[in-house]
Formats: structure tokens, sequence, C-alpha cells
């Protein structure tokens, strides 16, 4: 979980806000995050109808997921340093507002490199955006609440990662890619309204300094482990994941079909999630272990596996279940690592976790256009077993 922005231990709470009221504020944000992951992610299973209609190959395509993942790993800790002394709904509001906007250009855009503008400025949002949420569940809900506030908040990440692309990639199979961006877009305004209605004015009272960063990540072993598998498995998940669609289709997998075998992929990851979630507090090391197996071989088994929409469905499933483990593995991961600097530890994760994605594009962009679209799946799957070493060292968690 990012939590960049929290207020002091011994804040005094507000006894007098309305506990119905603070749940609808929860929610106002989770469906922010959800349309921001969303977002950053949606070019992934619209790769080849964009390029197409833009005269650019998909491994030129895929900038739209590295550009707004490199900006949003800068953004993380720039923005929440940069308006600190800002009403923090003033500040979620115009980074949604903004998001929502960009889609909404990309939906009209008529060249590549507008295109690519309006990806820039999602990735202002999402970095600021994500960075910023983490701490806002205590300001909202009672202290006894909070726990529970924050991993709605944060369900809106886990969503989009595995529902929120394969949804958006049935609607553009359905209705065309500009219009799956002008929904993202519209679900973006709607979540701002929701913030203006329903969430209290939040001034600043505990801000991160860039100074945080450098000490913490020396302080503590784990958390440079953990930061370490986050590089390693998001960068190969998207490595090959971005090029799923492609991929599919060499497998002969019909077009029409695609998007339902990503909803499969999104169902299997939500599955994973619940399944991880009872079982992080006593096995994370273990769990760590079955993310990377579970990626790699699934990503070794789409590279070997003959042509059907079966053996696709069956691999898409297992890939799911690992990958729809991750948000929660490795946020638990983090704050375990350094319990005293949650705010540090998780701006560096956010940072991290999107510098990972635009590498992760780039690498496989560059793959595909220069060696195969099959290479991104040996790629990915080797990442993801670079992780067992780290986890053989006796650090904790």
């Amino acid at each position: 979980m990012t939590s960049v922005d929290v207020p002091a231990p011994d804040a005094p709470q507000d006894t007098s806000r309305s506990p119905l009221r603070g749940w609808l504020a929860v929610l106002a944000v989770t469906l922010g995050i959800f349309a921001l992951m969303t977002s950053e992610l949606l070019p992934v299973g619209l790769l080849t109808p964009i390029g197409t209609a833009l005269d650019v190959s998909e491994g030129t395509a895929a900038l739209m997921v590295t550009a707004p993942g490199l900006v949003a790993a800068v953004a993380a800790p720039l923005v929440t340093v940069a308006t600190g002394r800002i009403d923090r709904r003033l500040v979620l509001a115009l980074l949604i507002g903004t998001v929502g906007a960009a889609n909404l250009a990309s939906a009209f855009a008529t060249s590549f490199a507008v295109v690519l503008l309006a990806r820039f400025l999602v990735g202002v949002g999402v970095g600021g955006f994500w960075s910023l949420a983490g701490g806002i569940a205590l300001r909202l809900v009672p202290k006894h609440h909070v726990a529970s506030a924050t991993a709605v908040i944060f369900g809106g990440v886990e969503t989009a990662s595995v529902l929120g692309v394969p949804a958006g990639t049935l609607l553009g199979d359905l209705s065309g890619w500009r219009v799956a961006f002008a929904a993202v877009g519209v679900l973006g305004l709607i979540s701002l309204a929701c913030m203006v209605i329903v969430m209290p004015k939040l001034e600043p009272e505990r801000v991160m300094t860039f100074g945080d960063l450098p000490r913490v990540f020396r302080a503590h072993s784990a958390l440079r482990i953990g930061i370490a598998m986050t590089f390693l498995v998001i960068t190969g998940h998207f490595t090959a994941y971005t090029f799923v669609r492609p991929l599919l289709q060499e497998d002969g997998v019909p077009d029409g079909m695609i998007s339902v075998l990503l909803l499969v992929f999104g169902v299997a990851g939500i599955c994973g999630n619940f399944i991880v979630g009872a079982l992080v507090t006593t096995r994370l090391r273990q769990v760590m272990r079955g993310i990377s197996v579970f990626l790699a071989v699934a990503m070794t088994a789409l590279a070997v596996t003959g042509p059907g929409v079966l053996p696709a469905a069956v691999i898409l499933t297992v890939w799911g279940l690992g990958y729809g483990a991750v948000p929660v593995a490795f946020q638990t991961w983090i704050l375990n690592a350094a319990p005293a600097a949650p705010e540090a530890a998780s701006s560096l994760y956010v940072s991290m976790f999107n510098l990972s994605i635009a590498l992760g594009a780039l690498v496989g962009g560059l793959a595909v256009d220069t060696v195969s679209t099959v290479s991104v799946l040996w790629i990915g799957g080797a990442l993801a077993v670079l992780v067992l070493p780290l986890l053989g060292r006796r650090t904790s968690p």
C-alpha cells in the first residue's frame, strides 16, 4: 500500500465526521484509483487496433504504456512533496480531473504524438494520486475502520490490474478503442465529481521529504530486496503481458475471443488476490516464491504450447492467479520491511512499480520489433525466476 502522506499517529481524530460520508469518500477515492490504473494499463489490450489506426508498429504503440509508467515513477515523490502545503482534496481532484481529460483527448486524437502527450498527463496523475491516497483513509473513517478502508482503496489498484484492462479490451473490441478511452475518461470525471461532493477538506498534517528516501533505503535490507523483487516481477510481467494480444493472435486465437480470455485472466487474478490475502500474514515468503513460479511457468507454457483457445485459457488462468497475488503480497512485504517508515518505503515502491511497468513495455517493444513476439515470454519468464535467489537470503520479513 502507498501511504506517503500520513498524519502523525497522535494527530487528533475528528470525532464529528460522519462515518457514512467518510465511507462514501473512501469509495470515491477507490473509484479514482481504479480509473487511474485502468488508464495506465488500458493500451495493453488494444495495441493492435491503436497501432493500425494511428499507423505505428505494435512496438511503438507500446510507448503508450512506457510513457505514463516513467512519468508516474518520478511523479510519485515529486507531486507529494511539491503539493505538501495544499488541501489534499484539491490535489486529488486536480489529478483525477487531469487524467479524465487526458483520456478524452486520447479518444479524439488524430495522431500518435497527441496520444503520447495525453499519456504523459496520465502518468502525472497516476503517480501523484496513488502516492497520496494511502494516508487518506486515516482521515476519512473512524480509527477502527482504517485498515478496512485502506484495503478497499487499494483494492482499486488490484481490480484495475486484473479486471479493468480485460473489460476495457472487451469494450474496445465491441465499440472501438476510442470508445474505451472515452469511457475511462468519463469514469475519472465521475470520480472527480464524487470526491468534490463527499470528501471533506483535508489540510496536510505531515509530509514526506526527499531526504527520507535514501535514508530508509539504506537502512533496511529487506526493503532493498522488496524493491528488487518488484523490479523483476513487474518488469517481467509487463514485458510479456503488454503484448498478450499479438501473442494470442499468433497462437491462432480469434480476435473475438481475446477479450474473453483476458476476462478469464482477470477473474483468476481476483481469485489469486483473495487466496493470497489469507496467507500473507503467516506465509509471505512462500507466497512470493509461488508468484515467481506461477508467472514463469505460465509464460514458458504460452511460448511452447501449440495454438488453440483452450490451452491459452488454462495458461492465462495460471498467469492470472500468479499476478493477482502480486499487489497484496508485495505491499505487505514493503510495509513489513520498514514498519517505522511506511511513507518513504511506500513511495519507493510506487516509483519502482511504475518504472517497471514502463521498462517492461519498453523492453518488450524492442524485443518485438527486433527479435520476435514470442521472445517477450522468454524474457519475462527469466526475470520472474530471478526472484527465487533473492528469497533464499535470510532477511526479514
